[in-house]
């Protein structure tokens, strides 16, 4: 991934930002907590983070586009992406219309051969497009997910690719801090919704 300037500054733009942790939740040190505490960003909390069920966390993360005053952008990562698309493909249109924009990070493929038990009960991965703009960003060597099929996700759901070279799953292991230059994809993101680049 080319390097990126990050804003010192949140991009509010009048949204709020939502983020949504994949399996087991984001750690301290990942990118997403970073985010957390660095810019008051919103986690979407899970009832039950390591058996994760989708009709429960899609529950919460429509409560959470629907209780917020504010318009919404979703921050996901892993299986918080495999989220998204099934949230997006089943939610309601008043629920859809609050969401501005989506940075999907590491999505997880809980089609391959050999999932973990816990995540095979979200198979299959919804490909409808997504009603929002949105970057997919993808590695080449993540351990769940290969990059040609990241690459489809984004196709299918009518998403920007962005190729983050080779950064493992895109989380703590990948040592990335407060990865500003994924923040800066979300900042242009924004922007871009704000200015009506949809």
């Amino acid at each position: 991934m080319k390097k990126i300037e990050a804003p010192e500054a949140s991009p509010d733009m009048g949204c709020h930002v939502l983020l949504l942790p994949g399996w087991r939740n984001s750690d301290a040190q990942h990118w997403q907590s970073r985010w957390e505490q660095r810019y008051g960003y919103e986690r979407v909390e899970q009832h039950e983070w390591l058996h994760p069920l989708r009709g429960d966390w899609t529950t919460r993360l429509q409560d959470a586009v629907l209780d917020h005053p504010r318009p919404v952008v979703l921050v996901a990562h892993s299986l918080g992406c495999v989220l998204t698309a099934w949230w997006a493909a089943h939610a309601p249109k008043v629920a859809l219309a609050k969401v501005r924009a989506a940075l999907l990070v590491a999505p997880g493929d809980v089609d391959r051969p050999g999932v973990h038990p816990q995540l095979a009960r979200w198979a299959p991965v919804a490909l409808e497009p997504l009603p929002f703009p949105s970057i997919v960003v993808g590695s080449h060597n993540d351990p769940y997910c290969s990059l040609e099929r990241a690459w489809f996700f984004a196709q299918s759901w009518g998403a920007r690719w962005v190729d983050a070279g080779h950064a493992g799953h895109i989380n703590s292991a990948s040592h990335l801090g407060d990865w500003e230059a994924g923040h800066a994809l979300l900042f242009d993101l924004m922007k871009d919704t704000a200015h009506g680049n949809r």
